[in-house]
C-alpha cells in the first residue's frame, strides 16, 4: 500500500521556487534543496523527479502564479494605460521577502542558451505577457484611450522587452527616481 505524503505538494514547492529564484540553478544542491523544502531525498524524487523536473515545474508554477496575480491587481485598474503602467510598477516595486528581479528573467539569463525546455518555459511565459500587453493596448483603442494608428502588435513587442528589460535593471539599481523615469518614457509611447 502506498504511503500517503506527509506534506503539502504546493507548499514544498513554492518554497522550492524561492530556492531557485534565490540561487538559480546550477548553484542549487539537491541537499539545499532538500533542507530548504523540509523534505526527505525520497519524498523529494518520488514527487518531483530529478532537479531539473522540479526546477521546469518551479518555473511553470511560477509563471502561471504571476499572470494570475497580474490579472488581480489589474482588475482594480479603471483604464488600459493604468493596467500597462501596473506592469511596470510590479516590475520596479519589489517586496522585499522576495529576490530580486524575475525568475522568468533569471531563469533566461542562467539557462536558456542550453536547455531548450527552460528555454521554451521563458518563451511561453513571455509570449503570455506580450499577449496581457497586446490586449490592454486593444483595449486602450477602442476606448479612445490610445490613438488608432499605434500598431498594436510591434508596441507590445516593444512594451514586453522594455518591461523584461526593466526586470533584469531592478537587480542591480536602487535608484528608484531612474527607473521611475525608466517607466515613464515607456508610458509616453502611449497617447
Amino acid at each position: 500500500m502506498a504511503r500517503t505524503k506527509e506534506f503539502n505538494e504546493d507548499a514544498v514547492l513554492l518554497k522550492s521556487i524561492q530556492l531557485f529564484w534565490e540561487q538559480g540553478y546550477e548553484k542549487t544542491t539537491m541537499q539545499d534543496l532538500v533542507s530548504h523544502m523540509e523534505i526527505h531525498k525520497g519524498s523529494l524524487y518520488d514527487t518531483f523527479g530529478d532537479k531539473h523536473s522540479l526546477y521546469i515545474r518551479a518555473l511553470k508554477r511560477y509563471s502561471d502564479m504571476f499572470e494570475q496575480s497580474i490579472k488581480r491587481r489589474m482588475a482594480d485598474t479603471c483604464s488600459a494605460k493604468e493596467a500597462i503602467r501596473l506592469l511596470f510598477e510590479i516590475a520596479i516595486h519589489q517586496r522585499e521577502d522576495i529576490p530580486q528581479g524575475c525568475f522568468i528573467v533569471n531563469t533566461a539569463v542562467e539557462l536558456s542558451r542550453h536547455d531548450a525546455e527552460a528555454r521554451e518555459c521563458v518563451r511561453q511565459d513571455w509570449a503570455r505577457l506580450e499577449g496581457i500587453i497586446r490586449d490592454l493596448i486593444v483595449d486602450g483603442k477602442n476606448a479612445g484611450e490610445f490613438v488608432e494608428t499605434l500598431d498594436v502588435d510591434h508596441l507590445a513587442c516593444f512594451l514586453n522587452n522594455a518591461l523584461i528589460g526593466l526586470r533584469v535593471m531592478v537587480k542591480t539599481i536602487n535608484d528608484r527616481e531612474k527607473l521611475n523615469h525608466i517607466v515613464e518614457m515607456n508610458m509616453s509611447l502611449l497617447k
